[in-house]
């Protein structure tokens, strides 16, 4: 699609904001460069794409940037890593798109997705977005400070809050509950980008936010009505207990289970407007008015209650290898060898490939306690669930026959491995 309006950059257009705004600002006739880590998926949607690893050291650098901007008159940010190792934080929000901003043909303009709540920089992500902040106004871009962002799909804290929204018998708010928020929909936020490139404001952050403010128990009453849910109580989860899961979530990679989340849900996110928003042509809809404006399907059912099985399932699977490995260790040789009586191996070849058979499915339960190349790790589960049972098959067929399921389990083990393969997809 050729745009009118010119030619964008959107990084990090692959996220749950960056998506939107791509498409969003594609239908109000700007004609988008999609910028990502992985961009097939944005190709395929029929965007112009720029493969770009921020945290790469050639992104680093101008010159990775110019072959690529040929045409571009203006760049949306809106990169950004909410828990991460120090140098991925400071390549991701300040010196990649630093050299970005330096490579841009002159006259260039653009719009920097900043996150209300971070003017005291008291966490890793706040200090980094507010370096992000100042390289963007060095260069003259409008930093436009987002709070609460939800919208028809969900992806990381909003998932996180419908999965908590559909819990079956209660539930879950931080605290007790009363923390504020006044939610903005992702496409008004698509529109107010789209306003802000064409009439850039002063280099002072602008914050956005919708017009009505919830309550963090209000907001989840209301997701699990708008769900169909019939109402449950609230648990509210000592702020102890709700740190120590974000803890927990940062140790084993649960991307929305995070110190930094739980921290942003026990203080409230209230973006106040000023009048660059406030003045919009199509100023933000209220959390209620967006909430009804459309009834949830099928999917939207099952993805929030499928949501929290993802780091669920990688648990149980975690300990199905930690089992399996701590067995082939330490097993006793004369518990097992009875099983494969016959078999075409010597004793003590069958001792050494269960011994080895053993540290392979210790390092997979590692993997996925650690959350370890997740998608990987779920072809790996995969061709050792099948080998093993194939050679099982060749070395003692009558454990199919065994009255407790014997090499029949391995069937449904393969059935939850292609499942968390699946969600663990969330792109």
């Amino acid at each position: 699609m050729s745009g009118t309006r010119g030619r964008v950059l959107i990084l990090g257009a692959d996220g749950f904001i960056g998506r939107h705004l791509a498409f969003g600002l594609r239908a109000q006739g700007w004609e988008v460069l999609a910028s990502a880590r992985r961009v097939t998926r944005l190709k395929r949607m029929g965007f112009d794409v720029l493969k770009a690893d921020l945290t790469h050291r050639k992104a680093d650098t101008p010159g990775f940037w110019r072959p690529h901007l040929r045409g571009v008159t203006h760049v949306v940010n809106a990169a950004g890593v909410l828990s991460a190792p120090a140098h991925i934080a400071e390549s991701v929000h300040v010196t990649a798109p630093e050299a970005l901003y330096q490579a841009l043909p002159k006259g260039a303009g653009g719009v920097l997705i900043s996150a209300v709540g971070i003017e005291r920089g008291e966490t890793d992500f706040a200090r980094y977005r507010l370096a992000g902040e100042e390289v963007a106004r060095d260069h003259g871009l409008t930093i436009l400070r987002a709070g609460l962002v939800l919208g028809e799909t969900s992806y990381g804290g909003s998932s996180l809050a419908r999965g908590l929204a559909a819990l079956p018998l209660l539930t879950p708010v931080v605290g007790r509950g009363d923390q504020r928020f006044n939610p903005v929909h992702v496409a008004d936020l698509a529109a107010a980008v789209d306003h802000l490139l064409i009439h850039p404001r002063s280099l002072e952050p602008q914050e956005i936010g919708g017009p009505e403010t919830v309550t963090q128990a209000e907001m989840m009453r209301a997701m699990r009505g708008w769900l169909g849910l019939r109402r449950v109580p609230l648990l509210r989860l000592p702020l102890g207990l709700a740190r120590m899961m974000g803890r927990l979530g940062d140790a084993m990679r649960l991307g929305p289970i995070s110190a930094t989340a739980v921290a942003q849900l026990e203080q409230g996110v209230v973006a106040r407007p000023g009048e660059a928003i406030t003045g919009l042509p199509q100023p933000p809809r209220g959390f209620s008015r967006f909430l009804s404006a459309r009834p949830a399907g099928t999917q939207d059912l099952w993805h929030a209650r499928l949501y929290l099985m993802r780091p669920l399932l990688r648990v149980v699977l975690a300990f199905l290898w930690l089992a399996s490995g701590l067995l082939g260790l330490f097993l006793p040789s004369e518990t097992f060898l009875p099983l494969v009586e016959g078999a075409p191996l010597s004793d003590q070849a069958l001792i050494l490939l269960a011994r080895a058979g053993g540290l392979i499915d210790l390092a997979i339960a590692t993997a996925l306690l650690r959350g370890w190349r997740p998608r990987l790790m779920a072809g790996v589960q995969a061709a050792m669930v099948v080998g093993y049972t194939l050679a099982f098959t060749v070395l003692a067929p009558a454990l199919w026959l065994l009255p407790l399921g014997g090499l029949v389990k391995n069937l449904p083990v393969l059935a939850l491995i292609a499942l968390q393969a699946i969600l663990e997809d969330e792109r």
